[in-house]
């Protein structure tokens, strides 16, 4: 099997130098070292195999067209993929008669997207990759999406939140409470406000052969951008800079006697191929990250960017290494076959070779992985269908003149309402048509029944509450002084390229009321007195502390006056909030549109 992937070895090398520029003898020299390559056999090297995931994200069932659920083949033809039972088939036949193989994931395994992962703490998607064997994984940023301790101490450790079997430590398919993973995570680059890691910079595995053992050190490394990313942000870390972190956990796997290493960032790129197997002008973080990181790191396993690329990049010795991706939502498995030198333990460059895998479906489903996720399934369809309130009116998206809607409004309390849960909050906002990116009211909470199972006229399940509102966004509590509310409110309106204005509406709670005159010109409509915040003209020299999405606050619905902002609190998640407001309120009734009003 290794002969016949030499000429995939030979092709990535060669794209790699190509697109490094180096010069025509540079280029016969690169090529030759991989075509002149020997069999194990002969050449004595030390067989390893490398296979690993990333961006899982908790598709434990085959993911949806919409959700990923094809991928370009090598004809271009699209191939049906995904689904951790036919995950954990080919997982078996690619590991099979490989006694040195090693599985790991590259991150953002969990805070999984279905409901019936979310609705159960992540803990299914742990139950499903420790039945697949998963040794170890680096820290993605969507590990932190709730908290430090959600990764560190309930993820990884098993400690238990809340109520038992309501909020955490759900009984798993086995019968058995949950444990947490089996694995551990590392992050070379995350750090806590003290520069303390939160998890082990790197870990190191051993493979034997003919008696002796030799050590592999995986460096894990964390998008640079987690702690203020829109999901997982986390005011009280930091990240370093991941190329000097990569390079000083390598300095230090060196001195302990580890010569083979492997870099297993959370961060990608991307390429012009629109095949999972291929590199044509790869670019983005992980390929300029590839360009310079030592030269003793001797693989480079990506993710972050759901792409899919299979590169060989020049380090800065000029020495081509495997640079890859393998996609998201367990859509492809990557496989990198390294030897070691028998007396030093060093990779031999020249007989590295790299293959992406398609998940596909035309293979029996793994059983036992079946199982777990049937189980989960059905864990899913009941918690869908828990009621938590009851509307006596339909709260919907429908905008009036001036904006606002009846869904708008309700989120806008809510978020008011969680933040002065845990501290001071003076209003709530949220994009309820946003000027860029997408709104978190997702769909409307109607009087009529549904036709899902367990739903009644005028009943809201936790289910109908999930798919209603929310991103998997935390609600953040910053400060803004009342003449940069003033410019937020001002961005409502934004002049278009061709003249127009476009209008982007932002909802807001039940204790402020605002008025504007569309007939002034784009940021000159909200006079400061016209607005009022319980029952207070806005002073634009005092400070206000506002509650919203982080997607809002960081700027990405297009707002940017918003990144002004200051002390920064996180308060709960976008799903989780909303439920507990429901459950807390019980009945709603949607409130009279009058929070808006237009001048003239």
């Amino acid at each position: 099997m290794r002969r016949a992937r030499r000429p995939r070895a030979i092709a990535a090398t060669l794209a790699a130098v190509l697109a490094a520029g180096l010069t025509p003898a540079a280029l016969a020299s690169a090529a030759g070292a991989v075509t002149t390559s020997v069999p194990d056999s002969a050449a004595g090297g030390v067989p390893v195999q490398l296979v690993s995931i990333t961006d899982f994200h908790g598709y434990l069932r085959p993911p949806s067209p919409a959700d990923g659920g094809t991928i370009a083949g090598p004809d271009g033809q699209p191939q049906v993929v995904g689904g951790a039972a036919y995950l954990a088939t080919h997982l078996k036949s690619i590991r099979a008669g490989k006694p040195n193989s090693i599985f790991f994931a590259d991150g953002d395994s969990f805070s999984g997207w279905p409901f019936e992962v979310d609705a159960h703490a992540d803990e299914p998607t742990i139950e499903v990759l420790n039945a697949l064997g998963v040794e170890f994984s680096s820290v993605g940023n969507h590990e932190l999406d709730v908290s430090k301790s959600f990764l560190v101490d309930h993820m990884a450790r098993g400690k238990c939140f809340g109520r038992v079997g309501v909020d955490s430590c759900f009984t798993d398919s086995t019968g058995r409470r949950f444990r947490g993973a089996d694995f551990d995570f590392q992050s070379a680059n995350i750090v806590d406000s003290k520069g303390r890691r939160i998890v082990a910079p790197y870990t190191i595995r051993w493979v034997r052969d003919h008696g002796r053992a030799y050590p592999i050190g995986f460096i894990g490394l964390t998008v640079p951008d987690t702690p203020v990313g829109s999901t997982s942000f986390q005011p009280e870390l930091r990240a370093l800079d991941p190329v000097k972190s990569a390079n000083a956990a390598a300095v230090e796997l060196t001195r302990r006697g580890v010569k083979a290493i492997v870099l297993n960032m959370h961060d990608g790129g991307t390429d012009a191929s629109a095949t999972y197997d291929n590199c044509v002008n790869p670019s983005g973080p992980a390929i300029e990250l590839a360009r310079q990181v030592t030269p003793q790191i001797d693989a480079i396993v990506t993710g972050h960017w759901h792409a899919a690329f299979n590169c060989g990049i020049p380090d800065p010795a000029g020495n081509p290494r495997p640079v890859v991706e393998a996609a998201n939502h367990g859509r492809l498995i990557n496989e990198i076959n390294v030897q070691l030198d028998r007396r030093t333990g060093e990779v031999l460059r020249d007989k590295t070779t790299s293959t992406n895998h398609p998940v596909t479906r035309d293979v029996t489903p793994d059983p036992k992985i079946q199982r777990i996720v049937d189980y989960w399934t059905t864990a899913g369809e009941r918690k869908y269908a828990e009621p938590v309130a009851t509307v006596t009116g339909d709260f919907t998206r429908t905008a009036n003149a001036v904006g606002e809607s009846t869904f708008g409004d309700l989120a806008a309390d809510v978020h008011l309402w969680t933040a002065r849960k845990d501290g001071r909050a003076d209003l709530g906002l949220i994009a309820a048509k946003p000027a860029t990116g997408s709104t978190a009211l997702r769909g409307d909470l109607l009087v009529a029944k549904s036709n899902k199972p367990g739903d009644a006229d005028g009943r809201v399940m936790l289910g109908e509450s999930w798919d209603a509102y929310g991103y998997g966004n935390p609600v953040l509590t910053v400060s803004l002084t009342g003449a940069q509310l003033d410019a937020v409110l001002e961005q409502q309106w934004q002049t278009q390229s061709d003249g127009t204005v476009k209008f982007a509406p932002l909802a807001v709670s039940g204790n402020v009321r605002y008025a504007f005159d569309a007939g002034r010109p784009a940021g000159d409509r909200v006079d400061p007195a016209d607005v009022m915040i319980n029952g207070t003209a806005l002073d634009p020299a005092k400070t206000y502390r506002v509650a919203a999405l982080a997607y809002t606050v960081i700027g990405a619905d297009g707002y940017p006056a918003f990144k002004a902002y200051t002390n920064p609190v996180r308060n709960n998640t976008d799903h989780e909030t909303f439920a507990s407001y429901l459950r807390t309120h019980k009945t709603l009734t949607p409130a009279p549109l009058t929070r808006v009003t237009q001048k003239g």
